[in-house]
């Protein structure tokens, strides 16, 4: 017979002990539930080990009776996996297993299910326990197979877009095996809970929809009645078979809903602020930093009038995700705004307008002079300090103190030089950097000896508490230094936070090796994981934070944040900005935002590789943990291989057409999972924003 009939305990779909997913596994007790539940599921039965199921019909006879019930007159069978593995609430497994369609015959029948059986001791879950055995007892679903004229698959939520209030259909000519194993696109419908039609994914034709409007209202309908089966949103398979009757194939709870921002979340990014603080900070580089830097532009905005007060003390102006900095876009006026009719009548009392018109009127003539005055006390304050090992370990601390404070004034005239005197010369501190560094290099100068000769080349490098980068290599750069008094008003300003930054560090290192005594030494790693006020108290003999060893550092690996984006649970999901486009060439699959190498799949695999492939093979799935992307030229948002990347996070975009050939190996791409978008970025964005003079 080909298997061990004699263990083998046959269970009808339509009872009781079938909806127990310890007996049957998990695919076949979900649709022995929407059987009893009178949901339009085909016949069946599940094939089980014999002592899951005590009682039930056991050996040879017992399954060739069952087979010889549903084979008929030469009627087709599929016989599918059922593990407990698959179609849980945490994990889908989806297509992981193998199944067979189309068996006909004893001996035909037989080999199939040795050919599911076989595949669960093969294929191991991608998330097992530490000690998770093989699937030895997976159970065989057995049901009729019918020829579908249109079939699809059905999320009752859509789970790219984190939305409850839509249902994401894809469908094609045929069965639903096409979709689901990647090698059809279909076309996506989107679908509002009382059926009505949003949108289709290519456009089809008038007349010619594969889903008319009485197909679509019978979906939402199976799709509300198998929510409240199951309790919660529901992955689908269905099939309409020749007559236009309407079948339920499968259902399993959705797995990985996209995370979606609450309603007047703000839309961040980036932005201007990266120029300055382009890395990822750990936690006291942000309280050393990105603090005085939102408030000093919350001071500007506010003498500007630029933005309510109330509005400016609801929340930081600046703030980091995963240790990366980013701002709000609309009150920093890097994107329109969203009500352009009232910031046009500006509803602000006609006093504060006048006020403000006031300040900034005097101001543009006046901050040039103001700003020189800071830029001397700052030049003069930092000359003062003496070397941090000459320093109390008190005082070392109050310089850091003093860099907080001046840090929030600098930012403050930095922005409004920038709103309100212009570019100036066009000189910026980058530019001369460059300059100096080209022109100390051809007099064979040292990189220590140019850093002590030019501190304008710290605009070069990247503010952190650890080792300096390295200087860049050859830049090429032809003009002369003129000196950092050649500078526009608001280059002077930045060159002089940029060097409060080196300034904090230093001291900061110092006091690293002053902290505690050989085992209770933080060190400088641990040093940094400090919050302002554990370091201060730490300094006032208040003893280091308990946890402090238990916790871990950022990691510097995080890639590029989205352009725009808002927060949903504290992970950023892409938006493209007010006016802007993308080429709309592939469908977003979710998974969120991603930047890493273009890689095929074979050799050597990149240590952030996004894998662009032809079509979405659910043989792919043991790559997809670690993946910084997903790109195929065809698949569905609902296939196999779709669900498994969104249980994993990894950002895809599908329908990307030429994607293999346009993207080949060793490109650095972006890939953002909402909106589909796939974006070549330029090698040299890897370079330090302050590499790069600001426009």
């Amino acid at each position: 017979m080909g298997f061990p009939v004699a263990n083998l305990a046959v269970v009808p779909l339509d009872t009781e002990r079938a909806k127990d997913p310890a007996v049957t596994g998990a695919k076949a007790a979900n649709l022995a539930r929407s059987a009893v539940a009178a949901l339009p599921v085909l016949p069946g039965f599940v094939l089980v080990p014999a002592d899951r199921a005590p009682g039930a019909p056991v050996g040879e006879e017992a399954v060739r009776t069952a087979w010889q019930a549903l084979d008929g007159a030469g009627q087709a069978l599929v016989v599918r996996s059922s593990s407990a593995h698959e179609d849980t609430e945490d994990s889908s497994m989806a297509g992981r297993f193998d199944s067979v369609l189309d068996v006909r015959g004893w001996e035909g029948f037989t080999t199939a299910v040795q050919t599911v059986l076989d595949s669960a001791r093969r294929v191991q879950p991608l998330r097992p326990p530490a000690d998770a055995p093989p699937d030895d007892g997976m159970a065989v679903l057995v049901q009729p197979m019918m020829r579908a004229a249109v079939g699809g698959v059905m999320f009752t939520a859509d789970p790219v877009a984190g939305r409850t209030d839509r249902l994401l259909v894809s469908v094609v000519g045929g069965g639903p095996d096409q979709l689901v194993d990647g090698s059809t696109q279909g076309v996506r419908y989107q679908l509002t809970r009382f059926a009505r039609l949003v949108r289709t994914e290519p456009a089809e034709p008038p007349g010619q929809r594969l889903l008319t409007h009485r197909r679509i209202t019978r979906l939402v309908a199976l799709a509300k009645k198998t929510e409240r089966v199951f309790g919660g949103p529901q992955d689908m398979e269905f099939g309409f078979d020749a007559a236009g009757k309407l079948w339920l194939f499968q259902a399993r709870p959705i797995t990985a809903m996209a995370a979606r921002p609450a309603p007047g979340a703000r839309l961040l990014g980036p932005g201007p602020v990266a120029e300055t603080l382009p890395g990822v900070l750990q936690p006291l580089e942000e309280d050393l930093w990105v603090t005085p830097m939102s408030h000093g532009l919350t001071l500007a905005l506010d003498i500007a009038g630029a933005a309510p007060r109330r509005t400016l003390r609801k929340r930081p102006l600046v703030t980091t995700v995963d240790g990366r900095v980013a701002a709000d876009l609309r009150l920093l006026g890097a994107v329109p705004s969203a009500h352009p009719v009232l910031d046009f009548i500006n509803p602000a009392p006609s006093a504060r307008r006048a006020g403000a018109a006031w300040r900034v009127g005097r101001l543009r003539s006046a901050l040039p002079l103001l700003a020189a005055d800071l830029m001397a006390d700052v030049d003069r304050a930092l000359a003062d300090i003496p070397e941090p090992g000459q320093l109390l370990g008190g005082q070392l601390l109050d310089a850091v103190s003093w860099g907080r404070e001046v840090l929030s004034s600098l930012h403050a005239q930095e922005s409004l030089a920038g709103a309100l005197l212009g570019p100036g010369s066009g000189a910026t501190g980058a530019g001369e950097a460059l300059a100096a560094l080209a022109e100390g290099r051809s007099r064979g100068m040292s990189e220590e000896a140019l850093l002590a000769r030019h501190p304008v080349l710290m605009a070069l490098l990247p503010p952190t508490l650890g080792d300096l980068a390295p200087l860049p290599g050859h830049t090429g750069w032809t003009a002369l230094p003129r000196g950092v008094g050649a500078l526009p008003v608001r280059e002077g300003l930045r060159l002089r936070i940029r060097w409060v930054h080196e300034m904090q560090a230093r001291m900061v290192r110092e006091l690293a090796g002053r902290l505690g005594a050989g085992e209770c030494a933080p060190g400088l790693t641990r040093l940094a994981l400090l919050r302002w006020e554990e370091l201060v108290t730490a300094s006032e003999d208040g003893g280091l934070p308990a946890d402090l060893a238990e916790r871990e550092p950022r990691s510097l690996d995080v890639g590029p944040l989205p352009a725009a984006f808002r927060l949903a649970d504290g992970l950023p999901v892409a938006e493209l900005p007010p006016g802007a486009r993308h080429s709309g060439d592939g469908q977003g699959a979710g998974g969120g935002f991603g930047t890493g190498t273009a890689w095929d799949g074979r050799g050597e695999r990149p240590e952030h590789a996004v894998l662009v492939v032809r079509s979405l093979d659910p043989a792919l799935a043991p790559v997809l943990p670690g993946l910084a992307g997903l790109v195929a030229e065809t698949g569905s948002a609902l296939s196999h291989l779709a669900v498994l990347a969104r249980e994993f996070r990894v950002p895809t975009a599908v329908g990307v057409p030429g994607a293999v050939d346009r993207f080949p190996d060793g490109t650095l791409l972006t890939v953002d999972g909402g909106s589909g978008a796939v974006t070549v970025q330029d090698a040299d964005e890897t370079i330090t924003h302050a590499e790069e003079p600001a426009a």
